[in-house]
């Protein structure tokens, strides 16, 4: 490993092309700056030419010069990274359920137009794809619907979702039979929603699986418009009907019990600036919600 201090010696005298001038750049004395030389060439062999009127670098110096960069270039990008006075600017990463994910578009949006110099990435993701993402360090924070037990994690309240059973408007829901007649509209995370809210209302129903599957749509945006134009009935949570274009083409005929969602990040890393902004601004949309 090389010293920091040995590695802004070299690059100053590699780009003031003199021992003295480098020492007077760095505050240093002429001797402290030669037995950083020393050092590096204990190290790497020789790095300098040491010329009457001018200093060359060798093939190693050259190389050894590359890498300087690289540190220092690699050095202020962390910086960038930390520093606290970066809240409104930089890149941010988000992963949510395509539901509630619906909900903070809006809001998203609208911090976007506030602090141009903010980069918002945003995903929808089932739960196990937003642990493994923020795992891998893929985004600063998520939202999941079931809190999980992973010590890797923290996990704190992030807002309330409600089931609902929503059919075409005008169709009314009183019984198992009006189920079958409409027909499920299924998607990724469908069988398990309407499991939760159904098993309450129809508590002796013969399963979500014996219900007739008349489409499976896997884009949440888009599952309500096979309802609106009358194919069958679907469970989503509330954020996403709300979201839903042509309200007046659907109709809420059951819902259930409010569940809770959880904000998910890495347990031993504490957000960034820019990220913790982000994050209360979306806490706050969501209570005026």
């Amino acid at each position: 490993m090389f010293s920091p201090q040995w590695i802004h010696t070299f690059l100053a005298i590699a780009e003031s092309g003199s021992f003295t001038r480098a020492a007077e750049h760095l505050g240093l004395t002429q001797a402290a700056v030669s037995q950083h030389v020393r050092q590096l060439e204990m190290q790497l062999g020789p790095l300098l030419l040491r010329r009457p009127r001018a200093l060359e670098l060798t093939p190693a110096g050259l190389a050894f010069l590359d890498y300087c960069r690289e540190v220092e270039q690699a050095s202020r990008r962390l910086q960038v990274r930390l520093a606290d006075a970066e809240a409104f600017s930089g890149e941010v990463g988000l992963t949510t359920p395509g539901s509630v994910g619906l909900a903070l578009h809006g809001p998203l949006l609208a911090l976007q137009a506030a602090h141009p110099g903010l980069v918002i990435r945003h995903r929808f993701a089932p739960d196990t794809e937003i642990l493994a993402a923020l795992l891998e360090k893929q985004y600063d924070f998520g939202v999941v619907t079931l809190r999980p037990d992973d010590p890797r994690f923290a996990a704190s309240e992030f807002a309330a979702e409600v089931l609902e059973l929503v059919v075409p408007a005008g169709v009314a829901v009183e019984q198992w039979e009006d189920l079958v007649r409409l027909g499920f509209i299924e998607h990724p995370d469908g069988p398990a929603m309407a499991t939760r809210l159904l098993s309450r209302a129809f508590p002796a129903n013969p399963g979500v699986r014996s219900l007739p599957r008349h489409g499976y749509i896997n884009q949440v945006s888009l599952i309500l418009d096979a309802v609106a134009q009358g194919f069958g009935f679907t469970v989503i949570p509330r954020h996403a009907r709300q979201a839903y274009a042509q309200p007046a083409a659907i109709s809420v005929a059951l819902s259930g019990e409010a569940y809770p969602l959880w904000l998910v990040q890495r347990a031993e890393w504490p957000l960034s600036a820019r990220a913790s902004f982000v994050l209360e601004q979306l806490r706050a949309a969501m209570r005026e919600a």
